[in-house]
């Protein structure tokens, strides 16, 4: 039967594209320098807030409480020394009055060392940062959290995403499942759920021809229980195709009328050709009735009325005159 091989897939499709997200963010710097004197002397305050926790730890005092009494004697000598010292907003953080260096971010504002990663807790007040459901990350946090996965290493993808087989992957984890190579222009093939380049795809899936034992990728031929290219599906023997479109079975390899014949020994000893039909069989040999004839006056023989020489028949009379 000739037809076309439908068992190689269609090529899969697969698509490399930048990672969708946000871009980091930075912390907006103080509007003003205002505050300019406020800040210096608020300066002190960052300096020995770890003192400050260890005697508040110590006397079993609130950090809290000793940071307000301090915060308080400040605004104070401000206000002795006529500088009004007036909060620059509300921490989103620890909801107090920020009365030194204000951090603007997500639209809300902070002390700048309490705006830190929601993950890590790291502060963010230096460095970029991105912004998922209104809370900051770190940039490492961010990843772990919410890029997508690559399906090979189950890593975070933070550049480009190439998109294959319903997964997400980093391009250049994207490969041959048998030997590891980066799909080129060619694309690839699926088998089972993985991605194979064309040639491991056909040496290990697509159906081998009987001839050539090489994969079979189009037209082809089904006979003895497999699959042929055209052009191999020749006799065994002198290689030639059935034009007839009939051919002979031995051992499951295919040959031609006489070449079967011969390999079965029934062609006749007389003429070469096969014997299908009425044969006389003679020393071991098969004949024709009509080739069963004296080699010397050609004359039919009968069976038991002949003598052999070598390996050719006679007649009796022809046999006497030639070699008694």
């Amino acid at each position: 039967v000739l037809g076309v091989d439908t068992t190689a897939p269609p090529l899969s499709a697969m698509s490399s594209t930048p990672v969708p997200g946000p871009k980091p963010l930075l912390p907006s710097p103080p509007p003003t320098e205002a505050a300019r004197q406020l800040d210096e002397l608020l300066a002190d305050l960052g300096h020995t807030q770890s003192k400050l926790a260890a005697a508040g730890q110590g006397a079993g005092v609130p950090v809290e409480s000793l940071l307000d009494d301090m915060l308080g004697s400040l605004t104070r000598d401000l206000q002795e020394l006529g500088i009004t010292a007036a909060p620059a907003g509300v921490c989103a953080a620890c909801r107090k009055p920020i009365a030194g260096k204000v951090l603007t971010a997500l639209g809300k504002t902070w002390h700048p060392e309490h705006f830190t990663c929601a993950r890590c807790g790291r502060e963010l007040d230096k460095g970029p940062f991105f912004e998922q459901g209104g809370r900051a990350f770190c940039e490492e946090d961010y990843h772990q959290a919410f890029s997508p996965r690559c399906a090979y290493c189950a890593g975070p993808i933070r550049e480009k995403v190439l998109t294959a087989l319903e997964q997400t992957w980093h391009p250049e984890h994207f490969f041959c499942a048998h030997c590891g190579k980066v799909f080129g222009d060619e694309g690839f093939l699926e088998r089972n759920g993985k991605p194979y380049c064309h040639q491991d795809f056909l040496a290990m899936f697509a159906p081998k021809c009987q001839g050539c034992e090489r994969p079979v990728t189009d037209n082809y031929l089904s006979a003895l229980q497999g699959v042929w290219h055209t052009e191999c599906f020749v006799c065994t023997e002198c290689l030639t195709g059935f034009s007839g479109g009939s051919f002979f079975e031995l051992e499951g390899r295919p040959y031609c009328e006489l070449h079967f014949h011969q390999r079965q020994g029934t062609t006749c000893h007389g003429c070469g050709r096969p014997v299908t039909g009425r044969c006389i069989t003679a020393a071991g040999r098969r004949y024709h009735p009509e080739h069963f004839v004296c080699t010397y006056c050609l004359g039919r023989l009968q069976k038991g009325t002949f003598r052999e020489c070598g390996d050719k028949m006679y007649c009796q009379p022809c046999y006497d005159k030639l070699f008694v």
